[in-house]
């Protein structure tokens, strides 16, 4: 609880060093090396998965294949609805930290399991690390990100998930024909061992979770070490069980009531994208005609643009708002599907690949950004922990839907469908604008009738 007697604003202590991207490095290092990790686990199961349908020892079908993707993305839907709601209360450090070690079990298990069905229940337990991990590393750096950089600070933080893509796919390139896919698994332990001792030693805890708990010393002795204005009891987030539901009914407040369900359905669509094309990228390019190795290279194109694109896409919301750079980095993923169904030179459809990884994963970063210039302070982790968990059914609907489509030899539709899933996306995102004006005229208009009823 708050106490009673802290009320009004803070002043900042004149000591605290200028709040700029030097002073919060160490927060935005610790979690982009936390989400770094996140996208190579994510992007394993894609990268082996051509070697594991080949391996007749574990009997893994397309059908199957695209199930155990829905249920590590289920597991993401349910870890990131579970720590957008509770971080508050136990703390973003040791949620952090849960998650990372989560996600390296589930890796364990995947690496020694026999049959999919403990294959596919090391992914879920992975999807339970994963999905907590991404709402919470993005509350905390949009903490401590400077003032009027919060897009580029978010696309910074999100190259670190492409990188991890990256490396994934190298290690599907060079370890799995060797060595054997488990291996590929067996490193996907790694962050337990590097990232938990550094997170624990190293990163601190959110100033507004320590205000909300009545550690008001410790809360601006973070603040002031960090160069933040030091938090008040508006921006902190309520505590207790009433808080966390209070957290979630004021994304419903009248200014914001009809663009959090808009929200969702962009982080649905856009997360749609991410994971179908993590999880089935390779196999559908096998499918059209292209070599296993040239297939798994595509995944590693893909999110190399990804990484140029978060840059792109991080600077240009911060000039012309991330609504506008989401909407129309959709419209381009759509396009961009589009050409990938047909069966195009090697090099240019590389080079297609590449131009698609820059529009379509920042395009659902961007719509992160947005969320942020919706909800308040207080509101910022349950905000984010709804729009990525409520999101993540697209990253379960997906891999699913692609997978039924292979079992039945369609995969060219699945580009289609992904450039559908890019179309809703810009559709959605483009109207949150409007929809914050009407909630601002209602509200007007109601007071206006009160006024006059007075």
């Amino acid at each position: 609880m708050i106490s009673p007697g802290i009320s009004g604003a803070q002043h900042p202590s004149p000591d605290r060093p200028p709040h700029t991207f030097r002073t919060v490095f160490p927060v935005l290092a610790l979690c982009w090396m936390s989400v770094f990790f996140d996208g190579m686990d994510v992007n394993i199961y894609g990268a082996v998965m051509p070697h594991m349908l080949d391996d007749s020892g574990l009997g893994l079908t397309p059908a199957s294949a695209g199930t155990i993707g829905s249920w590590t993305t289920f597991g993401m839907l349910i870890g990131a609805l579970t720590a957008g709601n509770i971080t508050d209360w136990l703390g973003r450090r040791p949620m952090l930290v849960a998650s990372v070690t989560l996600f390296s079990v589930g890796s364990a298990i995947c690496a020694s399991a026999g049959d999919p069905t403990l294959f596919g229940t090391g992914r879920f337990i992975a999807g339970l690390g994963l999905g907590g991990l991404m709402p919470l590393c993005l509350a905390m750096v949009m903490e401590f990100a400077p003032p009027r950089r919060a897009a580029l600070t978010t696309g910074l933080l999100m190259t670190s998930y492409h990188a991890g893509g990256m490396l994934a796919t190298t290690l599907g390139l060079t370890l799995a024909p060797t060595a054997g896919w488990r291996w590929v698994f067996w490193a996907g332990v790694l962050p337990a061992v590097i990232a938990v001792p550094l997170l624990l030693n190293l990163l601190p805890e959110s100033p507004g979770v320590l205000l909300a708990r009545g550690e008001r010393a410790k809360a601006d002795a973070v603040a002031d070490r960090y160069g933040l204005s030091r938090p008040t009891p508006v921006a902190a987030p309520a505590a207790g069980a009433k808080g966390r539901l209070a957290a979630v009914q004021a994304l419903f407040r009248p200014e914001s009531r009809w663009a959090t369900p808009l929200l969702w359905v962009a982080s649905f669509s856009g997360l749609l994208l991410v994971y179908g094309v993590s999880t089935w990228l390779p196999q559908m390019m096998r499918a059209s005609g292209y070599g296993l190795s040239s297939s798994v290279s595509f995944l590693l194109v893909i999110n190399a643009g990804g990484i140029v694109g978060l840059l792109i896409a991080g600077r240009t919301a911060d000039r012309f708002g991330a609504v506008r750079v989401s909407a129309v980095w959709f419209v381009l993923t759509a396009a961009g599907a589009l050409l990938l169904k047909a069966h195009l030179p090697l090099g240019v459809t590389y080079a297609v690949v590449a131009v698609t990884g820059i529009w379509l994963f920042s395009a659902q970063v961007m719509v992160y950004a947005a969320a942020n210039t919706v909800y308040r302070e207080s509101e910022r982790a349950a905000g984010l922990g709804l729009v990525t968990g409520v999101g993540r059914t697209g990253a379960v609907v997906g891999p699913w839907l692609i997978g039924s489509l292979a079992a039945n030899g369609n995969q060219s539709w699945g580009f289609t469908t992904f450039a559908l899933a890019g179309l809703l996306g810009a559709a959605a995102i483009a109207l949150v604008p409007l929809a914050r004006r009407t909630s601002r005229r209602e509200r007007t208009s109601a007071a206006v009738v009160v006024a006059a009823d007075a």
